[in-house]
């Protein structure tokens, strides 16, 4: 069994699939092609269904999964892990929503998000996720959503908080925040299927149990390379919604799916 296998440098996904990809389970006769891409990259790519396995935005997911199945494990979904909306400046949602706002891509749940809490936003532009500080630095936009690392770093590099995007959706649901998902062509086996969410869980509990093991091959990859905020940043977005959606986790992608087709943003 040969397998594509997309995900992202963020030192999550670079800590779950250490384990998988640099020999450290024992895989028999499969064997991974990995392919490291930012997270819109993946997206995009998964509109031309080109990897069998990949990390997806589950705004992505939601848009190809008549094509690609949904993964009970390797996640990016919890609490307290949202995507920020920050600025120069204090700002009001009315200056928010006549302003320019950047994006870290169009198919991210970070801009879904923004666009259920600003439905009346329309001036919204997109720049890869590690370029938003310099553009907003440079006055090319009045606010922006930030991702990943930074939001751990967007304090101390000057800039204030709007909004945390992931405690507005948590205090309009009750529920987690379903940011990113593992996901795999629906033409795969169920047998292949049960067999990548096995592997993706003994990765991930494999890097829990060395985790100094994985550092190396986070460090580089990484955007942000301070030990303290790779640790953080870990321990935030690999949880146990990481190693099984279960029940509450799939409740969350539901009502994001709902909220979704309700503001008309999906069809």
């Amino acid at each position: 069994m040969k397998l594509t296998l997309g995900y992202s440098p963020c030192p999550n996904d670079t800590f779950m699939f250490h384990a998988l990809v640099k020999g450290l389970l024992p895989l028999d006769d499969w064997q991974f092609s990995e392919e490291l891409h930012d997270v819109e990259t993946l997206n995009r790519m998964a509109m031309e269904s080109r990897l069998d396995v990949t990390k997806l935005s589950f705004y992505a997911w939601l848009a190809v999964k008549d094509r690609y199945r949904l993964l009970n494990s390797g996640a990016a979904l919890g609490y307290g892990c949202g995507p920020v909306l920050i600025a120069k400046r204090a700002l009001a949602p009315r200056q928010v929503t006549s302003g320019k706002t950047l994006l870290p891509g169009r198919w991210t749940t970070a801009h879904l998000l923004f666009r259920l809490w600003a439905p009346d936003a329309a001036d919204r532009r997109f720049a890869p996720y590690d370029r938003i500080f310099d553009l907003l630095e440079r006055g090319a936009a009045d606010s922006g959503v930030i991702i990943h690392e930074n939001r751990f770093t967007f304090a101390a590099a000057g800039f204030r908080q709007i909004v945390d995007l992931g405690a507005w959706w948590e205090a309009e649901t009750g529920l987690p925040i379903p940011l990113g998902c593992i996901a795999a062509k629906k033409t795969l086996p169920d047998t292949v299927i049960r067999r990548l969410e096995t592997l993706i869980r003994e990765s991930i509990a494999c890097a829990r149990r060395n985790p100094q093991s994985a550092l190396p091959y986070m460090r580089r990859h990484a955007q942000e390379m301070d030990a303290g905020v790779l640790e953080r940043h870990v321990c935030t977005f690999v949880n146990a919604f990481s190693l099984d959606l279960g029940s509450t986790g799939r409740a969350a992608v539901a009502a994001l799916e709902t909220r979704a087709r309700t503001a008309e943003i999906l069809t």
